[in-house]
């Protein structure tokens, strides 16, 4: 049986909106972070955080490539993501380089975790795309040794990132769902995969554990 035209065109939606939202999530985020270099204290976390900067953006020309080889205009891909992303970057403005740093590792990585989820639900050529977008190579890791040290001489900065970590999760997880439900083709995405509300919540709760661990690794509670 052909598939259905219709079917077709909402599944390309889809892709274009996760591979869009990708895209301008990458490019912001080596925005903010090439920003946020010039705060760092010392010459060799100016080029970590420059490094991590520079991972990003090279992800965001291989996003934007892969959709103008689909015959998509990129910009286009991501203009309906401008807003929002600016509303949650104005919503979770941090105070000072740290809690920049803070915010890149468990804030990126909430939005990390839940573009994996959605992964599964595209085709092999999509996701491979979209997987080798959310490798950073590892160069987010040195956060969590600037954080351990920075608690281990200031116990009250312990107190204070800890909380700045449950503000970001609970604005990432209303970014993340108001993505996957506003954007109607990602939410038909998600009911033509077969994702019942039950799964959906699964998937929050282990977007949240993962979480966990990233603020236990970094020696916060979350």
């Amino acid at each position: 049986m052909d598939a259905d035209p219709a079917q077709e065109r909402g599944y390309d939606a889809a892709v274009v909106d996760l591979l869009g939202v990708l895209a301008y999530g990458e490019l912001t985020a080596f925005m903010r972070m090439a920003a946020d270099c010039d705060l760092a204290p010392t010459l060799s976390l100016k080029s970590r955080m420059g490094r991590l900067a520079t991972t990003d953006f090279h992800h965001y020309e291989r996003l934007a490539a892969h959709l103008e080889g689909l015959g998509v205009d990129s910009e286009a891909a991501m203009a309906p993501f401008v807003g929002p992303f600016s509303a949650f970057h104005e919503r979770t403005r941090p105070r000072g380089w740290l809690e920049g740093l803070v915010k890149a590792y468990v804030g990126e990585g909430i939005a990390k975790d839940f573009y994996r989820e959605m992964s599964a639900l595209v085709d092999e050529e999509t996701r491979e795309v979209m997987l080798g977008a959310l490798d950073d190579g590892g160069h987010a890791e040195f956060v969590v040794q600037i954080v351990r040290d920075t608690i281990r001489t200031d116990r009250t900065a312990a107190g204070r990132l800890a909380l700045w970590g449950r503000r970001l999760l609970g604005e990432a997880l209303s970014q993340a769902q108001a993505v996957a439900v506003e954007r109607d083709a990602m939410a038909a995405l998600l009911v033509g995969g077969g994702v019942d509300l039950g799964e959906v919540g699964r998937m929050f709760t282990r977007l949240t554990e993962n979480h966990q661990k990233r603020m236990a690794r970094m020696g916060l509670e979350s």
